[in-house]
């Protein structure tokens, strides 16, 4: 926001990190915003079609960080409700933008999550499975190890022993 009214700029905010310029701005202008807010690792979404393969991004991390436990509804059914459009022409528009699918997007934030948990300790991988709505934990560990190479359980003794490098297994 500094940034906008820094350079003399009016904007309406719309939700959580997301404004809109309520005005035409010259394309030296644009390079210098773009300058000044890639400081802060912000990046201007000009398209319609960026924005909304931003909003699918942002959707799935809200979904997948922000509850206890994830939801039980079909993720193409979330998206398409959170969004107002169909699954389809989601899943097509986040294809052709990031090269690949929502599906990969969505395994590599739950790896992610499940790597949080694991390195806070406070759960187990069972426990973890079950919060991030796996079938099985032979699926969430046969994902983890796809995804990074090595199981969750490996992965928690690499966390532990950097903590504690003095203990020998």
């Amino acid at each position: 926001m500094e940034q906008l009214e820094k350079e003399q700029l009016t904007y309406s905010s719309l939700s959580f990190g997301e404004v809109e310029l309520n005005e035409t701005i010259s394309g030296d202008q644009l390079k210098t915003l773009a300058a000044n807010l890639g400081n802060y690792g912000i990046e201007i979404i000009e398209s319609p079609k960026s924005i909304l393969v931003q909003k699918i991004k942002d959707t799935i991390i809200e979904m997948i960080y922000m509850d206890e436990k994830l939801p039980t509804i079909k993720i193409s059914d979330y998206l398409s409700e959170k969004l107002n459009y169909s699954y389809g022409y989601l899943s097509n528009l986040f294809v052709e933008a990031t090269y690949t699918s929502i599906e990969n997007f969505i395994i590599f934030q739950k790896i992610n999550k499940a790597k949080e948990l694991i390195t806070t300790n406070e759960f187990t991988i069972t426990e973890i499975a079950y919060r991030l709505n796996y079938s099985s934990t032979a699926h969430l560990c046969n994902q983890f190890k796809n995804e990074t190479g090595i199981t969750p359980t490996t992965f928690q003794r690499i966390i532990n022993k950097r903590r504690n490098p003095e203990e020998v297994e």
